[in-house]
């Protein structure tokens, strides 16, 4: 008996292809979206004022920096929890993912999370004059939680690893 709920529990893992896959259709739903907001730029890059193109340049830079975000987690929690993608020599430039760990994945989703927070406060700061103090502070105050998290995760994610090495 026990063998085979240790199957289907082991079996189960297979249940999150199904997330990962709505992930890939979210992010195509997603890619729409940043489609048409580079025709939009497209169409304004001429007539539009310094500011504003900068301003809509960093929208397309955040929607790149969150597409990457989604692709990095579907393909390294697929690879780490459902099945092992095929890495030999490159096979679809997927040999990256043998180097992504669970710490390391850590690190770089709140990396990221860091890099979209800053392009929020950096449209914040563009137009301030839009924006109350209090709007301000909590984009900095949450802003700084980021950092303050992605720190907290290194350094536990270098203290794990001297436990293992030592």
């Amino acid at each position: 008996m026990q063998a085979l709920i240790d199957k289907a529990v082991l079996a189960s893992r297979h249940l999150l292809a199904v997330f990962l896959l709505g992930l890939a259709v979210a992010l195509s739903i997603y890619a729409l979206g940043f489609l048409a907001k580079l025709w939009k730029f497209a169409g304004n890059a001429l007539n539009g004022a310094d500011n504003r193109q900068l301003l809509d340049l960093l929208h397309l830079l955040d929607s790149a920096l969150v597409a990457s975000l989604v692709v990095t987690v579907i393909i390294s929690s697929y690879d780490s929890l459902v099945s092992r993608l095929d890495k030999h020599e490159d096979a679809e430039g997927v040999s990256w993912v043998a180097n992504v760990d669970p710490g390391n994945l850590k690190i770089k989703l709140a990396s990221a999370l860091i890099a979209i927070s800053s392009i929020h406060l950096l449209q914040i700061f563009m137009e301030v004059s839009s924006y109350d103090d209090r709007t301000v502070m909590w984009g900095l105050a949450i802003h700084g939680m980021f950092v303050a998290g992605a720190v907290a995760l290194g350094v536990l994610d270098r203290l794990a690893g001297k436990k293992t090495k030592g």
